[in-house]
């Protein structure tokens, strides 16, 4: 039977470490995840887990904790945020080409500079190419789900996973949430069993050694064919997920794309606005949709290209800018994947929400009549667009 609360989504997701009970987690303290470890170390302290709580110096060191106990077969976790993640940067990609199932739970801020500890996606986007596992919450309940979720998923593919929420929309706002019984969490994750690990004394084996060029790139190709069948094991573990619970989780959701004519593609916390927008729009006569993504890795290419020609216009939302001169990292996964398709929509890109910056419903609303607009005209314009900036020689 589930159980009804009411917490942050820090809180949440320290509640969904609590009920796993993991061997080892590494911790440093970054807002805004500082709470994770924080309500975590307090089950620890009260008995409530059996997890071995390692206080480190950084969160270099708290990645590089997580990597040694993963090696020796243990089930690892952490949690950081922004510079804490970019500290990281050098180990996200050893413990990726080491195959180690690290669970990490990003609570997304800027990067600096300038310095700014406010939402935006920028930090794991940044670190979208380093072989890890990513999954996006909209909500406290879904970073509660996800997470449970990704235990599963990254000790299966034997990849480490990054299960991301909003800082501070998310992380320290306080909503209802449904937690489900700590004995069917445990039975739903079960026991970490790797096949082979460094204290397994029957089968020696070496952990990250020197990669001379007649290996380097089979064990990348491994590591691109794990991020490729990982596909069908997020959503084998959705379906148990939804067995267990009743919600039910995909690569992503679609809200009000039966008969859209025009559409958003969003990340996050803001899809909630987007869909506010949706629902006014729909009472004004208007075919709108959007379609919330949950996986960024591995992309899904091939369901979101189906989905996004359900209509003729669509709008990809980018809440992190890659200074690529063509779009940010979302848009130009999302408009690629529409490359071979004859019946494709025109696909537009905005940049919104940088540094905390407020995305409203009003801005939504200027956005589906822009893509109106071009669904009348037959012509996108400029692609490359910002939404929410004050000097209006930029938006």
């Amino acid at each position: 039977m589930a159980i009804r609360d009411r917490m942050s989504g820090n809180e949440a997701v320290a509640m969904a470490m609590k009920q796993v009970n993991p061997d080892v987690m590494g911790a440093f303290p970054i807002t805004p995840s500082t709470e994770i470890p924080q309500y975590f170390s307090e089950y620890i302290a009260n008995g409530l887990v059996d997890t071995e709580f390692i206080a480190v110096e950084s969160e270099h060191s708290a990645m590089s904790t997580c990597m040694g106990a993963s090696a020796a077969g243990a089930r690892a976790i952490t949690a950081t945020s922004s510079a804490g993640l970019a500290l990281m940067w050098e180990l996200l990609y050893v413990a990726a080409s080491a195959r180690l199932p690290i669970s990490m739970a990003v609570v997304n801020r800027a990067l600096s500079g300038p310095i700014n500890i406010n939402n935006d996606h920028s930090d794991s986007m940044g670190a979208r190419d380093s072989g890890w596992l990513q999954m996006y919450a909209e909500t406290n309940q879904e970073a509660y789900d996800n997470f449970i979720q990704g235990i599963l998923i990254s000790e299966a593919c034997r990849l480490p996973i990054m299960i991301c929420q909003d800082g501070f929309i998310t992380s320290h706002g306080v909503s209802n949430i449904e937690l489900i019984e700590d004995e069917k969490v445990r039975e739903f994750v079960g026991t970490y069993e790797p096949e082979d690990y460094l204290l397994k004394h029957e089968n020696p084996l070496a952990v990250g050694p020197y990669g001379i060029s007649p290996y380097y790139m089979e064990v990348k190709r491994q590591q691109a064919q794990a991020m490729k069948d990982s596909m069908p094991v997020i959503m084998d573990v959705a379906e148990k997920f939804k067995d267990l619970t009743g919600r039910s989780y995909g690569f992503f959701e679609e809200y009000m794309m039966d008969d859209a004519e025009v559409a958003l593609v969003i990340i996050g916390s803001s899809a909630g606005t987007g869909k506010e927008a949706v629902d006014r729009l729909r009472a004004e006569g208007k075919k709108v949709g959007l379609i919330k993504l949950r996986v960024f890795r591995p992309f899904p290419r091939i369901p979101l290209a189906e989905a996004m020609c359900k209509v003729k216009a669509v709008a990809i939302m980018d809440k992190a800018e890659s200074f690529s001169n063509s779009g940010g990292p979302l848009f130009n996964e999302a408009r690629n994947s529409l490359y071979d398709l004859e019946n494709k929509p025109y696909a537009v890109n905005y940049i919104y929400g940088l540094g905390g910056r407020d995305i409203t419903v009003e801005d939504f609303y200027d956005i589906y009549q822009d893509l109106f607009v071009i669904y009348d005209n037959d012509d996108p314009g400029d692609v490359y667009r910002y939404i929410g900036v004050r000097d209006s020689r930029f938006r």
